[in-house]
């Protein structure tokens, strides 16, 4: 399968250079990190700032990831607008810039934590810092650096003319990397910025220097990267001033892709920021965490040992699962997703009736292919209504914080997590659904 294979190279010495795909790599590397880092904060949090959230506590804690995902909700479109506008290049350097500026709202949360623990407001039965608040604010801004950067990643590499390469192939090997980055989060968290304590022993202000270097980094990849060549891709974008006679919702293939995407990253997100949630309740009822029924992982109380082993391996899933999967040249897309959601969905269910955790951590070596295929399923044929798609696209990662928040509630109200996880049986068959007809293309929708 091949998008846009009418592309042109700005000149024929960068036609087949790696260098630009590695240039976006890195950068989507770094958004796969910081993505996670912020998810593996929530447990922390809970325990700092949240201890006096009430009746309420897992609702407000998944607020961290609401408000991440809220980002690519209002701006995954203003990402597609500064691409039409502005180019690839530019518009990732406007990415990296909220980015820095998300950072900066951590480091002031966790001063503020530090330094005016006492200022808080009442909801309902529950205090919340003020210091929660602002953090929530760096999520909203994080979740927008990385929506504008993805708006750029996923049509500049799914685009890019690489010989002997075919685009869901391109974005597996580069997803991949961005896995990297969700496989050591959990443990960055866990060891350096907590310096393996258990969790009722942690303290906001351990966020301070970690984040500061962090911020210190990013502010040297923009530098790096806007002294750096970021070739353009014809064809993929409007020209200044060029209306487009179809609306992007036109697109039936397109449109159904959205909606996958919607469920596939809401069912994604909720169990790698949800499944430690899970496993402190379980290790809070007495229930043995074991190892396929072998052996007992000893972590004390709530420690935050296994919070960052069930989600290293979880999002190393991802990571194992895309490279196996970028060696699949001659396996469509289409049978890839409809594979891997049926086999996601009977993990799923073993999962709530046996509630073991290893069923759902093995979800994710399912999981990890499925966001390029959707996403090369849902672009195919539109040629210059790729960005705008792209911008579009990104906006559905929104599910991301629907989900989350919406299984957060239900275990409030539930008063255990167990019986959410049928909320990624309900996603798994709807992917399902467009694996084997929603992205069947029209003759109509295809763009010459």
């Amino acid at each position: 399968m091949q998008v846009n294979s009418n592309i042109k190279q700005p000149s024929t010495g960068q036609q087949k250079r790696i260098t630009p795909l590695v240039i976006v790599t890195f950068i989507y590397f770094i958004v796969g990190f910081l993505t996670t880092v912020n998810e593996q904060l929530q447990a922390p949090l809970q325990f700092t700032f949240l201890h006096n959230a009430g009746s309420l506590k897992n609702t407000f804690t998944t607020l961290v990831s609401f408000f991440f995902f809220l980002g690519y909700l209002i701006n995954g479109t203003l990402g597609s607008k500064w691409v039409n506008k502005f180019g690839y290049q530019k518009t990732i350097l406007r990415g990296l810039i909220f980015m820095i500026f998300g950072l900066a709202m951590y480091l002031l949360s966790a001063w503020m934590g530090s330094a005016a623990a006492d200022l808080q407001v009442k909801i309902a039965d529950a205090h919340i810092p003020y210091a929660f608040l602002v953090f929530l604010s760096g999520s909203y801004l994080m979740g927008t650096a990385a929506a504008i950067i993805q708006v750029v990643v996923n049509p500049y590499v799914a685009s890019y003319d690489l010989a002997g390469t075919q685009p869901v192939q391109r974005l597996n090997i580069t997803t991949a990397i961005n896995s990297l980055g969700t496989t050591s989060a959990p443990f960055f968290v866990t060891a350096v910025v907590f310096h393996g304590l258990s969790i009722e022993n942690i303290h906001i202000s351990q966020l301070i220097l970690p984040f500061f270097a962090i911020m210190g980094s990013v502010v040297l990849v923009w530098l790096l990267t806007r002294r750096l060549q970021l070739p353009d891709i014809a064809h993929t974008r409007t020209e200044n001033g060029e209306k487009l006679p179809r609306s992007i919702w036109s697109f039936r293939h397109f449109a159904l892709g959205v909606l996958a995407i919607f469920f596939y990253v809401g069912t994604e997100v909720a169990i790698g920021a949800n499944i430690n949630l899970y496993a402190f309740e379980l290790m809070e009822k007495g229930h043995p965490i074991t190892f396929f029924g072998k052996t007992d992982i000893i972590v004390g109380n709530m420690d935050l040992g296994i919070h960052a082993l069930l989600s290293t391996l979880y999002w190393g899933g991802f990571l194992v699962g895309r490279f196996v999967s970028s060696f699949f040249s001659h396996i469509s897309a289409r049978t890839q997703l409809a594979v891997t959601t049926i086999m996601a969905t009977i993990l799923a269910v073993i999962t709530i009736i046996t509630q073991n955790l290893w069923f759902l951590v093995a979800i994710g070596l399912l999981h990890s292919s499925m966001w390029s295929c959707i996403y090369s399923l849902s672009i195919k044929g539109l040629n210059k209504y790729t960005s705008k798609a792209s911008g579009v696209f990104i906006s559905a990662v929104f599910g991301g914080a629907v989900f989350t928040l919406i299984q957060g509630g239900l275990a409030d109200i539930m008063g255990t997590w167990r019986w959410t996880w049928i909320l990624t049986v309900v996603c798994e068959l709807l992917m399902l659904y467009y694996a084997l007809y929603g992205s069947r293309i029209r003759e109509k929708d295809i763009v010459n």
